[in-house]
């Protein structure tokens, strides 16, 4: 069963770096294209930064921050009850995103982004901001069902 955790990862990796990959060969830097009228479109860019371009430029400390999300990622999920499914799940999810975005930083130095939502003012981002996104999501309803259990066992 844990092979397919890893497999997911792999997976997921992939999808994102192929996405990027797509991204940098066919569409332009800083040019727009519409994906969905409206709501979503692709908009090549290139962030050095967090979200809204937070630190800016500060690769080091993207470095050591990745090197340690990804050992504490690993840590976490090697040591959970392997019963914790959607536990083990999220941390696949927010794995993949870490390393997604750190394989652009140590290889480009920068991160390649491309998801703009045109209707709100929000930050372009990319396929493993997501995957760290749904990894977020899924550990807050993992951790609602784990108390809302522990509330039931009292």
């Amino acid at each position: 069963m844990q092979l397919i955790y890893w497999l997911l990862a792999a997976v997921l990796v992939i999808g994102d770096q192929s996405l990027k990959a797509y991204v940098t060969s066919y569409i332009a830097p800083m040019s727009v294209h519409e994906f969905i009228p409206g709501l979503l479109s692709i908009t090549h860019i290139t962030n050095t930064g967090a979200a809204w371009s937070m630190l800016e430029g500060k690769m080091m400390f993207f470095y050591l921050v990745t090197i340690i999300a990804v050992v504490v990622l690993v840590y976490l999920f090697v040591k959970a009850d392997q019963k914790e499914y959607l536990y083990r799940f999220a941390l696949i999810f927010l794995l993949a995103g870490t390393i997604g975005n750190a394989i652009d930083r140590f290889t480009r130095h920068f991160v390649v982004d491309m998801f703009n939502l045109d209707f709100m003012n929000f930050p372009i981002f990319n396929l493993a901001d997501t995957y760290i996104t749904v990894g977020v999501i899924l550990i807050v309803v993992s951790l609602i069902i784990q108390l809302a259990g522990e509330k039931n066992n009292k």
